[in-house]
């Protein structure tokens, strides 16, 4: 569970690159062209594009986690450490009712973990080596049985599906308000954007697009601090509710920046502490509410 990230990022990029394909090929302009005349053939291209974005991070997701944390798979257990941690996963997985993930350990400092992957039955589960040397065995059975819970609960694709309404929703109006803001700086003049709009409003397009994503990414934060209790409800089904307490306030104590890369801090076990309006775009909420929501068998 880490911050907005690798799948944010990522998505971000692939919508941007997607958007400079479109437009190089033309695709964009005759969308824009038909915006007023055909809302239809605007959505659709937004849609396409939109939701095009979110299941093409989705799908690099395992494999960006991997590069970007250098986490290792484990195989053959290497040693009795290795072999509780696979065994554990699997217990835990079976119980979830998924496939077994592939099970990773990743060299940091912090205590965090972060599940990720396409589907319930290929995903991917890591643990920092911080994680393993800072906990105990009950809580870091807690820990996997709270990744396995977002493995189970589907939160990856739940995340990818409202990320991709969101971006086609960005997308459409970024163009509607974009044609009527080039419109206006041009004097209405009907020339080149009768034709699907000029450089500028290209740029306006790219920038509202910028701006209406930092909206939209407050919706998907909320539901990701909303996942955050549902995967610790799965932690203490599947640990022990005290064993899932213990761990939150064993990170609680520890918490510090951490090492992770922005690119999937929103899969790790815990997120950085934010205020004020931060609060808004932060993916996981104070481990204190975390811990009394746990306390309250909510």
């Amino acid at each position: 569970m880490l911050r907005i990230a690798l799948f944010l990022i990522t998505n971000i990029a692939v919508m941007l690159l997607l958007g400079i394909v479109c437009r190089l090929f033309g695709i964009d302009q005759w969308a824009a062209a038909r915006g007023y005349g055909g809302m239809g053939n605007l959505l659709a291209f937004a849609a396409v594009i939109g939701m095009g974005g979110s299941f093409i991070s989705l799908a690099m997701s395992k494999t960006m986690a991997k590069m970007s944390t250098g986490a290792q798979v484990l195989g053959q257990p290497r040693n009795a450490d290795e072999q509780w941690l696979l065994s554990v996963v699997h217990q835990h997985a079976q119980r979830a009712g998924i496939g077994m993930p592939e099970v990773a350990i990743y060299e940091a400092p912090d205590m965090n973990a972060f599940a990720t992957g396409a589907s319930r039955n290929h995903a991917m589960v890591a643990v920092s080596t911080g994680l393993l040397r800072g906990m105990d065995r009950e809580q870091i059975s807690a820990v996997l049985g709270h990744e396995i819970g977002h493995v189970a609960n589907g939160d990856m694709v739940t995340l990818t599906l409202i990320q991709g309404v969101v971006n086609t929703f960005v997308i459409f109006l970024a163009r509607i308000v974009g044609r009527f803001v080039d419109s206006w700086l041009s004097g209405n003049r009907n020339d080149e954007r009768d034709s699907g709009g000029g450089l500028g409003y290209f740029i306006i397009v790219m920038v509202l697009e910028l701006v209406f994503g930092l909206f939209a990414s407050m919706i998907v934060a909320a539901f990701s601090r909303w996942r955050e209790f549902r995967a610790d409800a799965a932690g203490g089904q599947l640990a022990g509710k005290a064993a899932m307490i213990s761990a939150l306030q064993r990170l609680q104590a520890g918490h510090g920046d951490s090492s992770l890369p922005k690119t999937i801090a929103a899969f790790g076990i815990a997120g950085p502490l934010s205020q004020g309006l931060q609060r808004l775009f932060m993916s996981h909420p104070p481990l204190d509410e975390r811990i009394a929501r746990l306390r309250a068998g909510n």
